[in-house]
């Protein structure tokens, strides 16, 4: 027996609806990195401190300086060296962008040491990640 069209379109739209909240719900891959302070200058905010659950965005998403300010949430999926092979705390964190990763930058967020620490063990250096804003 065929579907009444209302029906097939109402059961589509439902299914495009759930793979987009799962979607956002699982994030972007990427690398996370971390630094060290002192954190200002900034390439946002200059000598105005922003508090320490910050990272600097890498060219993958600083779009010319309008990731300023955004907010992402991190968490750790896994390790990226043998050095580590479980680094991450299964905490996520939530930072605010406050600053371009420079060249040669290796991840696709750079943390402060602090944010970093909240995911994942800082012995790693470099984590796979999910984020999103």
């Amino acid at each position: 027996m065929a579907m009444p069209k209302a029906t097939a379109s109402v059961a589509l739209a439902m299914a495009v609806g759930l793979v987009a909240m799962v979607s956002l719900v699982a994030g972007t891959p990427g690398f996370a990195t971390f630094y060290t302070p002192s954190y200002t200058p900034s390439a946002c905010y200059g000598y105005q401190e922003q508090g320490v659950m910050i990272a600097a965005a890498s060219e993958a998403f600083w779009n010319g300086g309008e990731a300023c300010g955004h907010q992402y949430v991190v968490s750790c999926t896994g390790a990226t060296n043998e050095g580590v092979p479980h680094p991450c705390t299964g905490r996520s964190v939530t930072v605010k962008i406050v600053d371009l990763c420079p060249a040669g930058c290796r991840g696709t967020i750079d943390l402060s040491q602090e944010a970093f620490a909240v995911i994942a063990d800082p012995n790693a250096g470099k984590v796979q990640i999910e984020y999103r804003r």
